[in-house]
């Protein structure tokens, strides 16, 4: 009996002596310590459609600007492509959520970040969509419209310089883990 024992303790020291000595990337497994490429392909993506509804709201804001008044239907164009562009930041959204278990803790920030601002941006654009229908025919002299308008561009700003800076983090971040390897410089 002594016999069987010994091979069994022998190899349970030698895994428990594993498990201490690995390094903690592979401990922590279950939360990815790098930047996950399918997210940040897909942040990449979100930037790009978060600085399409800038260009749109900031072209938008013009038409109420303008000195000389737009019909409703600009305003009604303009706003429909805005609408397109946030469905589309939208599904964008919906894929990131469906990759979010891949992402690291700052993919996961900017993820959570963006979702909340994006729907203020659709919940507004609802809203102005809504007012033009309602004032279409005298839009120039609509209450508030101006004002659903600027709150539009603004957050539209918002969003693209937030996913901005988490795009750019995250390609700093990459520089940095590289030449760290490279120069193989280690953190304590």
């Amino acid at each position: 009996m002594n016999n069987k024992v010994t091979p069994f303790l022998l190899t349970l020291a030698l895994l428990v002596a594993a498990w201490f000595t690995l390094s903690p990337k592979v401990k922590a497994a279950d939360i990815p310590a790098e930047a996950s490429e399918e997210v940040s392909t897909l942040l990449a993506d979100v930037k790009a459609e978060a600085h399409q509804l800038e260009r749109d709201n900031e072209e938008l804001k013009t038409f109420v600007q303008s000195a000389t008044p737009l019909s409703w239907h600009s305003h009604a164009t303009k706003l429909n492509e805005i609408r397109e562009h946030i469905n589309k930041t939208g599904q964008l959204l919906t894929n990131l959520n469906e990759a979010r278990d891949q992402a690291s803790p700052w993919q996961q920030r900017a993820i959570d970040e963006i979702r909340p601002l994006l729907q203020e941006l659709a919940n507004n654009t609802e809203a102005t969509i809504n007012h033009l229908s309602e004032y279409k025919d005298r839009i120039n002299l609509a209450p508030d419209f101006s004002d659903y308008v600027t709150a539009n561009h603004d957050l539209s700003r918002e969003l693209a310089a937030l996913v901005t800076d988490y795009v750019d983090y995250g390609k700093h971040q990459a520089e940095f883990q590289r030449l760290q390897e490279k120069l193989q410089v280690t953190t304590k």
